[in-house]
């Protein structure tokens, strides 16, 4: 049984290595190019004003470390000093891991736990709702797509808002539609009726999917979604199997396994 990793391909060949050592036939078939923000002068002025913010909320490991390759060599906001500055929200233990691989102190992160129910938007607000007050600002660091439309849901933006605060967004890298080779494109054909397993991790990727085989049927394709807007998405495109399950390494190497 083959397993298809559809992150963007530094994250897929990381997840590729990990499910190769747990004996399953893994292969990299990213569904998601990343890349720098195509201007970044927003970024660099973000850096310049970040005493002013209550906290940064980055969506993505993608987001932490394309907003700190812009970080101006003289300003030290997380550094040696210590807990000072803003705080930083991360959405799940990858985010987290990116921050202190950053230098960013362990106490100026608030992130949910590594064995939560959930990484998303919602189960980090249930930790970081209270301290939103009226006047504070919170910036959000995302993504875009190559057109400069932001990617991802307001969705905290909005709570920040209800709460009489104001959130702000920076993009910080580009999520664009792959190039596939003819190798990689035939792959994906195969996968969608032999009993190959789609891993995905976003929305996102499964739009590009059917962008790049437009014409194809996915009713013979099974998919592990590591989120239940993912899987609904993975149905919503036609795949016949969908199986929901946490992010955590250990549990989708047991969906994966359950469809054996």
């Amino acid at each position: 049984m083959r397993v298809l990793v559809t992150r963007p391909l530094h994250d897929a060949q990381r997840w590729v290595r990990a499910l190769s050592g747990r004996g399953l036939q893994a292969v990299a078939l990213p569904l998601i190019d990343i890349a720098p923000a195509a201007d970044a002068r927003a970024l660099h002025a973000a850096w310049r004003v970040l005493p002013q913010y209550l906290a940064l909320m980055f969506v993505s490991a993608n987001a932490v470390t394309h907003f700190f390759a812009t970080r101006p060599p003289d300003v030290n906001i997380w550094g040696a000093a210590g807990d000072i500055g803003p705080r930083a929200w991360a959405t799940g233990p990858g985010t987290r891991q990116a921050l202190l691989d950053a230098g960013v102190s362990a106490g100026q992160i608030v992130a949910p736990a590594a064995d939560a129910q959930r990484f998303d938007s919602e189960a980090l607000w249930a930790l970081t709702g209270a301290s939103v007050r009226p006047g504070g600002r919170v910036l959000i660091v995302r993504g875009a797509d190559d057109t400069g439309r932001s990617a991802g849901r307001d969705w905290f933006a909005q709570r920040v808002a209800a709460a009489g605060a104001k959130a702000e967004f920076v993009v910080a890298y580009e999520r664009r539609l792959p190039q596939w080779s003819d190798a990689e494109r035939t792959l994906a054909r195969l996968a969608a009726t032999d009993g190959s397993v789609w891993l995905f991790s976003s929305s996102q990727a499964i739009g590009h999917l059917q962008d790049l085989l437009p014409a194809q049927r996915w009713d013979a394709a099974r998919a592990v979604a590591t989120h239940p807007r993912i899987a609904q998405a993975a149905r919503d495109a036609g795949f016949g199997v969908v199986c929901e399950s946490r992010p955590a390494f250990d549990e989708v190497i047991a969906s994966i396994e359950s469809m054996a």
